[in-house]
């Protein structure tokens, strides 16, 4: 059992102070029933259904619209959605579903579905995020009612049945068992196969050729080999969210941006974040960027004769850059960024999308005390939280495919990645969860980075954000938030795609397209809706785009620096990012 220590609090730039005794004894408490409700607060969960029912209960007007939309069908039988457009669902794509009786199901399930959102909307007096919660939770548990996901009931089904003899079933049955000798091992499903004998890291993935340079206890600097006889002199530094293993940027041959750069011209290094354990429970953030991101930075510009670097964050690896950005501007330290590009990077934290249905004070509180027991989030953890999230398209379209239907998607680069999963440290979540999420410090210049406050309005350099449009952990809405930060030139670029696919974006792939527009300092601010409406669509990959703001942002080329370098500790893709 460790030690009852002082729980990371709202950031104060004057030293904390030592929290009274009894603190442990309640987070014992806490932290039991967090385990015991999978880390999600009971309380702040009937708090949540306690106002919204409450106040629909004395809602008589709202009663009887919502009785008017459960009489109300549209052309094919189901109600409409509360904002009057139903959402494309692929579970019912099959031409079967047109039938009866199947149609008669899909029907009352989406009516069902309809009625739900409108229940759930615009109710007078409830909060919205209690009503956004709600919604939410209703939500996956008429998932689970999906004619879809019964064999009986869903067409497609039926047909593998009679065309297999049921061999679909023998076929699913066996994905099921395999699955949970997975879960059982402490992988994810499917996850020890793919990247044991698909996927693996240094070979097939983060193969581009490269070396560590520096490692201390955070992380190692990767180095990668010069690709052309001239270079830009200003490096790029990939800052990686500590979420993930880095090599989301290095994925195969032909996706990996890392590769792209380097083939580019440019001189490109990345930081591989340890894989922390409960020896790591007290890092947090001031350590992140002291020892982390500023070491690197340090290092890269000594490497490469005191230039400036380009910084290139990473979803929260891009939150930390911009705080670290913004204390390295108000210092006027040494070394300094040429340019700041974010990928999906909230800044602003107001709107977080549906992860920040878990964040309340209530909910932050049960989750911090079971993280302080364990001493680090656990990958499994957060990665049931990602699928929760999506789970239309994680859990229960992956249920009919692999164990109604017998098929499975092959393996990719991308979900072997994605099944690699990582750790983080007790203080660094709680500080993330508080300072970020829950008080929106960093937005409202709160946040201290060494004792001192910090503002991105201090940022002078050229900044360039990327959102992607389906992106369900750093809605678009939010990372274009920020423009209300930082008011010098900002291109702001939102391409197809997801959180991770959108970013993964190598020119060739089909059906990809982004816009782009760049706000010169001094120009009027334009609301998300009429940004979407003036800016033009762009067919293809946003990588060149990108790439060629980085050139119109550099010096001029030279000699690339010497590899291999003499500080070489290992081969990329180092030690850190083999750690389970």
């Amino acid at each position: 059992m460790p030690p009852p220590t002082a729980a990371p609090s709202a950031p104060s730039c004057a030293p904390a102070s030592s929290e009274p005794p009894w603190r442990g004894w309640d987070r014992l408490s806490h932290a039991a029933v967090a385990r015991a409700s999978g880390g999600v607060s009971p309380l702040a969960v009937c708090l949540d259904w306690a106002d919204w029912a409450m106040h629909l209960a004395i809602s008589p007007g709202k009663q009887l619209s919502l009785l008017q939309t459960a009489l109300q069908a549209g052309p094919d039988g189901a109600a409409p959605a509360a904002n009057g457009r139903r959402r494309p669902d692929p579970r019912f794509d099959h031409p079967d579903w047109n039938r009866w009786p199947y149609t008669l199901w899909r029907s009352a399930f989406q009516r069902a579905e309809a009625c739900w959102d409108a229940a759930t909307q615009d109710v007078s007096g409830a909060a919205p995020h209690h009503q956004r919660v709600v919604n939410f939770m209703g939500r996956q548990w008429l998932d689970t009612l999906s004619p879809s996901n019964f064999w009986f009931a869903n067409p497609e089904v039926l047909e593998a049945i009679a065309e297999t003899r049921g061999f679909n079933l023998l076929q699913g049955a066996r994905r099921f068992y395999g699955d949970a000798c997975d879960t059982a091992a402490g992988c994810a499903p499917g996850a020890s196969a793919s990247r044991r004998d698909v996927y693996r890291v240094g070979r097939e993935v983060a193969a581009t050729p490269g070396a560590v340079v520096y490692r201390n206890q955070l992380f190692e600097l990767i180095l990668y080999a010069p690709a052309t006889p001239q270079t830009w002199r200003e490096p790029v530094l990939i800052v990686p969210s500590w979420l993930l293993k880095y090599y989301i940027l290095d994925l195969s041959e032909h996706n990996s941006l890392v590769r792209y750069l380097v083939q580019s011209g440019h001189t490109v290094y990345a930081i591989s974040w340890k894989n922390p354990h409960e020896e790591a429970r007290d890092w947090g953030m001031d350590r992140y960027l002291r020892d982390g991101l500023f070491t690197a930075l340090e290092q890269v510009s000594q490497a490469c004769g005191g230039r400036r670097v380009h910084g290139v964050g990473y979803c929260l690896g891009g939150t930390l850059l911009a705080a670290g950005a913004a204390a390295l501007a108000r210092r006027e330290r040494r070394p300094g960024l040429r340019s700041l590009t974010l990928l999906t990077t909230q800044t602003d934290f107001d709107e977080p999308g549906e992860l920040g249905l878990f964040i309340s004070p209530g909910g932050v509180a049960c989750l911090d005390a079971l993280m302080w027991q364990q001493g680090y989030l656990d990958g499994r953890q957060l990665a049931g939280v990602f699928q929760l999230l999506n789970s239309r398209d994680l859990i229960w379209s992956r249920l009919v495919r692999d164990y109604l239907l017998g098929r499975q998607r092959p393996i990719s680069d991308l979900m072997a990645w994605n099944a690699d999963t990582t750790r983080l440290p007790y203080r660094l979540h709680s500080e993330t969860l508080r300072w970020l999420y829950l008080n929106n410090d960093l937005a409202a210049g709160r946040l201290c980075v060494e004792g001192e406050p910090v503002a991105l309005a201090d940022i002078r350099v050229p900044m360039l954000a990327v959102a992607t449009e389906r992106d369900h952990i750093s809605p678009w809405q939010s990372v274009y938030k920020l423009h209300l930060l930082n008011h010098r030139d900002l291109t702001f670029v939102l391409c197809s795609g997801g959180h991770n696919v959108g970013i993964v974006s190598e020119p060739g792939r089909p059906n990809r397209h982004f816009r782009s527009a760049l706000r010169h300092q001094g120009d009027p601010y334009l609301p998300p809706s009429e940004w979407l409406a003036r800016t033009p669509v762009v067919e293809g990959s946003w990588w060149p785009h990108w790439e060629a703001w980085l050139c119109r942002h550099s010096g001029q080329k030279g000699p690339p620096p010497d590899y291999p370098p003499e500080t070489a500790l290992c081969a990329a893709p180092g030690r850190y990012v083999m750690e389970q």
